[in-house]
């Protein structure tokens, strides 16, 4: 039994682990599933496993697997946004060109491309010339959220891991069994997460990042209140990150979907069932004046939102139609 420390995703890992011992491994994988679910935690734990020098792979200890999980491994190439709107053509340039070099320290060379999905169309078509004839000692990861923004070219090259958000109680139980967390807060990050054990163990360990979460939905929360120019103003300024840092944006829109969620589970008299914890009381007294019809209306129109931006749609126009959909609590000013 290797030594695969994933939470869940059991046969992913399965069909990892036996291909990796049988001599069949794919040499392009595309792992898809929501932000957080864990699939660059899957990546270099393969990484690591292709790398191994023990007999029992990954061993999670040798010098191989440790500078893997520091990622200063010399083979281990890991290609990101880093804050851009999409990956370009020269960072596929580099990897072909490093791909056609011999491994420095292992074995193999493993390309791993986060947020494969912001790849732009030269980029794509680039990356295709390696897909098709890949180094024998080369493997390429694709990471991405929507496997519908890839060139179809690039999906039939790669085989196909779909990870899907894992149950509450896995996500909680990891959290109090390893990390020590008090059993009421890791049953808020469990809900809060998603199902995307990542983002629950960043929370744990980084207390800014519910801070953060709050303060989102603390802002929504006043912009029922608010006149077109300040939701407009707001827009402006959603747009102008999304130049930057596009996930971001779309992460907040998911946000505002689970609040809008939770409105329609207490309008539905489901509280039970609410993601947002914290903020019970809050959507108690929100819902003052909303009705089921409306609250799908806006989680509808969130959703296409997140659809319109995938497809590159003008983001200042997709927002700011975004924000005339949001209801407006009767009283709040029309400026």
């Amino acid at each position: 039994m290797t030594n695969w420390q994933i939470v869940g995703h059991e046969r992913t890992v399965s069909l990892l682990r036996n291909g990796l011992e049988s001599g069949r491994l794919a040499h392009a994988h595309l792992l898809v599933g929501p932000p957080h679910v864990g699939k660059m935690t899957l990546s270099l734990t393969l990484a690591q496993a292709l790398n191994c020098s023990s007999k029992d792979k990954p061993c999670g200890e040798c010098t191989s697997c440790q500078r893997t999980a520091e990622r200063r491994h010399a083979d281990i190439n890991v290609i990101d946004l880093n804050g851009r709107a999409e990956i370009g053509i020269d960072h596929i340039r580099e990897l072909e060109r490093t791909a056609n070099l011999k491994p420095f320290e292992g074995q193999h060379r493993v390309f791993i491309i986060n947020n494969a999905d912001s790849l732009s169309t030269e980029a794509a078509n680039c990356l295709l010339k390696t897909l098709e004839e890949p180094p024998p000692y080369v493997y390429i990861l694709l990471l991405a959220s929507n496997e519908r923004m890839l060139l179809p070219t690039i999906r039939s090259r790669c085989q196909i891991l779909e990870l899907r958000p894992l149950p509450f109680e896995v996500i909680e139980r990891t959290l109090v069994e390893r990390y020590g967390a008090h059993e009421s807060h890791a049953a808020l990050l469990a809900r809060l997460s998603r199902g995307c054990i990542g983002w629950a163990i960043d929370a744990w360990l980084n207390d800014g990042i519910l801070k953060g979460r709050n303060e989102q939905i603390d802002s929504l929360i006043q912009l029922a209140s608010k006149g077109i120019s300040d939701r407009f103003s707001f827009a402006s300024d959603l747009a102008e990150r999304f130049a930057k840092d596009r996930e971001s944006v779309k992460e907040t829109l998911s946000l505002w979907i689970s609040w809008w969620r939770d409105m329609l589970l207490v309008c539905s008299g489901c509280p039970e069932h609410i993601i947002n914890l914290n903020f019970q009381d809050t959507l108690q007294r929100e819902i003052v004046g909303y009705n089921i019809y409306t609250i799908k209306s806006v989680i509808r129109g969130l959703q296409q939102s997140i659809s319109a931006l995938d497809r590159n749609a003008n983001p200042r126009l997709v927002l700011e139609v975004a924000m005339l959909n949001l209801p407006q609590k009767k009283g709040a000013g029309n400026t």
